[in-house]
């Protein structure tokens, strides 16, 4: 069965069997984080025209502070409900890996 990976260096922040794949992005579930004290909440938010309003995570690992490296929808829009506080990751600070 495959799975997804959020790694930032040898550290696995996340690992699940089952995502949602939305926009060239993984989103995973709440229960996929291996540690919930690696997220740190950060006063930024986006906005999405079908997706709605995006607030962010700091990823915090081994000291490192990833700033907004994460991203969830607390309250998506209807066509994005399923969606609803799974987390996505920017590439370019975690690494994204399907085995």
């Amino acid at each position: 069965m495959p799975r997804a990976l959020a790694k930032v260096g040898d550290h696995v922040v996340a690992e699940t069997d089952s995502w949602e794949f939305v926009e060239g992005n993984i989103y995973f579930p709440p229960s996929a984080i291996k540690d919930q004290s690696l997220l740190q909440h950060s006063d930024l938010s986006t906005f999405c025209s079908w997706k709605g309003y995006a607030s962010y995570w700091n990823v915090v690992v081994e000291g490192k502070t990833l700033e907004n490296a994460a991203w969830y929808y607390k309250e998506p829009y209807d066509k994005a409900k399923n969606l609803k506080d799974y987390i996505a990751f920017y590439k370019d600070k975690v690494d994204i890996i399907e085995e």
